[in-house]
């Protein structure tokens, strides 16, 4: 279980005083569940996630993992536990092949090459196509993307964290991206924490988390929640179908 309470998180804005990017947020989310965080650009949901993961430093308050209190713990001390993150522009690496990358997240000094085939076919790649390629500029966005996931995959982590990972791929990488996140969910085996604006993703949710101005402005079952949202997006509010900008 993740439990997020009380947590803030300011900056020092021009004038000298203190901007608040997360304000008093609390939140639990229960094992193995789906839950979908949305909400406007600029509301603080990657910084949430962010410091959940120990990419930020939360200014107040406290995250506890599995009941184990991680909030001044380490990015590597997270990681160990089980926790991933899935960044919106995955980072690539020149010279580091595929299965390199996978046993580094596996923690391994090799992997087998049926193994590492097994994680690579789960998010929809032809593996042996792309075992022993570089993760490089040659890849496309919707590759890296599934690329990611298949080491986090290979990390067999307790809570994955994936921050709009629509942004940037084609519509049929995108495709192949929900049904991935609907197989992993069905295990019934990770926590998956997903920020996004489309509604397919969503729509898959067990949980839905409204986050604006910094703060919890609803949080509850899909539902209950997946209906305001709708009627909001057809008010002109632009939650949903990737209309808005990255944050």
């Amino acid at each position: 279980m993740l439990e997020i309470k009380n947590l803030n998180y300011q900056v020092s804005d021009p004038s000298g005083g203190g901007l608040g990017i997360l304000n008093d947020v609390s939140l639990s989310i229960g094992e193995n569940k789906l839950v979908v965080i949305t909400g406007p650009n600029g509301g603080g949901k990657t910084t949430l996630a962010k410091a959940v993961m120990g990419l930020v430093a939360p200014t107040s308050g406290s995250i506890v993992w599995n009941g184990q209190d991680i909030t001044q713990m380490s990015i590597t001390g997270r990681a160990r536990l089980g926790i991933s993150y899935g960044f919106q522009q995955p980072p690539r690496f020149k010279g580091l092949r595929v299965k390199d990358l996978l046993c580094l997240a596996a923690g391994r000094d090799s992997l087998a090459t049926e193994e590492a085939c097994q994680y690579l076919t789960k998010v929809g790649l032809c593996a042996y196509d792309y075992i022993d390629r570089e993760v490089d500029a040659s890849l496309s966005g919707g590759e890296v993307k599934r690329i990611e996931i298949a080491t986090i995959l290979a990390r067999k982590s307790g809570l994955m964290i994936f921050d709009e990972p629509e942004a940037g791929i084609d519509l049929w990488s995108f495709a192949k991206l929900t049904e991935t996140f609907q197989a992993i969910h069905a295990k019934r085996e990770a926590t998956l924490l997903i920020i996004s604006h489309q509604e397919r993703i969503i729509n898959l949710a067990d949980e839905i988390v409204m986050i604006e101005e910094g703060k919890v402005v609803r949080h509850g079952p899909k539902e209950e929640i997946f209906p305001l949202i709708l009627a909001k997006t057809s008010s002109g509010c632009t939650y949903l179908n990737g209309e808005a900008n990255k944050e």
